[in-house]
C-alpha cells in the first residue's frame, strides 16, 4: 500500500522515505531458513530490490526462523510495496525449493485460505520507526547480537555469523552488495 493521506494502514505499514527496524517471521516459527540455500533466497531478493532502488538496507540478520532489517523503503515495486515484493518472491522460491527437495515438508506451511495453499511468512511483519539515531544504534546492536543469544548460539562473536551485517560494521568487510552504511541513511 502506498502512503496517501486518509489511508487506514495495517500495523505492518511503512512510510516511504522513513527508516525502520523491520522483522518478518516464518509461519509458525518453523526453522525454514536453517540451511544457507534458504537464507540466500532472502539475500537474492534484498539484492534485487536494492539494485532497483526500491530499498536501502543498512543492517540485517537472517536467522533460522526470522529476519531483522534496518531499512528505508524508497519506492513502490509496481503496485506493491517492496516489503510485500520481498515476502512474495521469497515465499515462491521457498515453495519451489521445498517441492524440488523435500515436498513432504510443504505440509508444515499448508493453510486453509482462499488465495493460497501455503503461507511461509506470518502476516503483518513488524516495523518499528527509527525516529532517533540512538534508537537506530540500539536496534543495530540487537540485530548483530541476535545470533549470539543463548537460545541460538549460532556464533561465538557477532562478526563470525555470515548472514548478518555485523562483519561490515565490526571488520569493515562488505560481503553483501545491498548494504548501505547506516550513517548515510539515518
Amino acid at each position: 500500500m502506498i502512503n496517501t493521506p486518509g489511508n487506514h494502514h495495517r500495523k505492518s505499514h511503512q512510510i516511504i522515505g522513513e527508516i525502520y527496524f523491520w522483522t518478518a517471521t516464518i509461519h509458525n516459527w518453523h526453522h525454514l531458513m536453517e540451511k544457507d540455500a534458504y537464507k540466500n533466497i532472502v539475500v537474492d531478493s534484498l539484492c534485487h530490490l536494492s539494485e532497483q532502488g526500491k530499498i536501502d538496507v543498512s543492517a540485517f540478520v537472517i536467522m533460522p526462523n526470522h529476519i531483522h532489517l534496518i531499512w528505508r523503503i524508497n519506492d513502490p515495486n509496481g503496485k506493491e510495496s517492496p516489503e510485500s515484493a520481498l515476502l512474495k518472491y521469497t515465499a515462491h522460491q521457498f515453495k519451489k525449493k521445498l517441492l524440488a527437495e523435500t515436498p513432504e515438508a510443504l505440509e508444515k506451511y499448508a493453510v486453509n485460505a482462499c488465495n493460497k495453499k501455503y503461507a511461509f511468512w506470518q502476516r503483518d511483519s513488524l516495523p518499528i520507526h527509527l525516529f532517533t539515531k540512538a534508537v537506530a544504534i540500539q536496534k543495530l546492536d540487537y540485530i548483530h547480537n541476535n545470533p549470539l543469544a543463548s537460545h541460538w548460539r549460532l556464533a561465538a562473536v557477532a562478526s563470525d555469523y555470515y548472514y548478518s551485517s555485523a562483519r561490515y560494521y565490526i571488520c569493515n568487510e562488505k560481503n553483501f552488495d545491498f548494504l548501505r552504511d547506516m550513517a548515510a541513511i539515518v
